[in-house]
């Protein structure tokens, strides 16, 4: 118990025999449950959770008969927690990357109500640029950008952040089988958070590199499937937040803005044909490539203002 509040951690595990076990013997001891879901290992995971149960009542092993991907292992811990009626659910990757000494600070903004879901951002330290891989760094940059506009969050950073936890309201409310599987989980999560106008926090966390851990992560191949994933569900949330459950003007802001966007590309495209083929651009061609450029841009930023400020409240 911690502030007399159940606490059940959540380790989805793939392949993780050679760090398992550091992670395990190192949870604190106000943790209740140790819920290792194992994403049907290759390796001999399976063979040291359970030897370490032997002697650890606290751990339940969860074992999947095919690969769900990460998303799915969450799902069946995060399920397991809420119908054995925890207060918090936190993630804890299997890896070794999340740092248990930052758990209390995940933890005391959940306890105490001030946030429903709280994450780890490992940005927040001058250290990050240097202990995180450069690729690594850079596409998590990218993906915070764009987690930003797709999920409203606008005060959120390092989406890519598995360190959790959430409280119970948001373990019994969320479909947790309609969560996306694979890499870009946290980022579909925070977006089905904020259909459901649920508080998030960041909180300040040490990156962990270099201990033995193995990434399956392609940046390149990466961003671009969880560029369209938030692209998918963007416009979803636009739909359920702003169109079914509460009408807001600012859809016809960023539809105009993606109209004047398409719009533009033609433009300019039909500009560049004009310069090529006659050797000159015509100053209405330039005009109206410029005023839709405009629109576009004014159009936009006025709609992510307007989505900021309905989120204001969900800090």
């Amino acid at each position: 118990m911690y502030k007399n509040k159940s606490i059940a951690v959540v380790i989805p595990c793939y392949n993780e025999e050679t760090q398992i076990k550091r992670v395990i013997e190192t949870m604190p001891e106000y943790v209740d449950q140790i819920v290792v879901v194992d994403d049907f290992s290759e390796d001999d995971t399976v063979s040291v959770v359970q030897n370490l149960a032997q002697s650890d009542s606290k751990i339940e092993l969860i074992r999947h008969n095919q690969n769900s991907g990460c998303g799915g292992a969450l799902a069946t811990g995060y399920i397991w927690a809420r119908d054995n009626d925890f207060d918090i659910a936190v993630r804890m990757d299997g890896d070794g990357q999340m740092d248990p000494k930052d758990l209390k600070s995940l933890l005391d903004p959940v306890v105490t109500g001030q946030t429903d879901y709280s994450k780890g951002n490992r940005l927040y330290t001058g250290e990050a640029f240097k202990l995180i891989p450069k690729a690594r760094y850079f596409g998590n940059s990218v993906l915070t950008l764009l987690t930003k506009i797709a999920s409203g969050y606008w005060h959120v950073a390092d989406s890519q952040s598995g360190y959790t936890a959430m409280n119970s309201k948001v373990l019994s409310t969320l479909d947790w089988r309609l969560m996306y599987t694979r890499y870009g989980q946290p980022n579909h999560l925070l977006i089905m958070l904020n259909v459901l106008n649920f508080r998030v926090r960041d909180v300040p966390v040490k990156p962990i590199y270099g201990i033995g851990e193995k990434s399956g992560m392609k940046v390149r191949k990466v961003i671009f499937t969880l560029s369209w994933l938030l692209l998918k569900n963007f416009f979803w949330r636009m739909k359920e937040k702003y169109f079914i459950r509460d009408f807001h003007p600012l859809i016809f802001f960023y539809f105009l803005g993606f109209l004047f966007s398409f719009l533009t590309v033609f433009l300019f495209a039909r500009l560049f044909y004009k310069w090529w083929l006659i050797g000159s651009i015509p100053p209405i061609n330039a005009l109206a490539a410029m005023f839709s450029f405009l629109g576009a841009s004014l159009f936009s930023l006025f709609a992510m203002w307007f989505d900021m400020e309905a989120n204001k409240d969900l800090k």
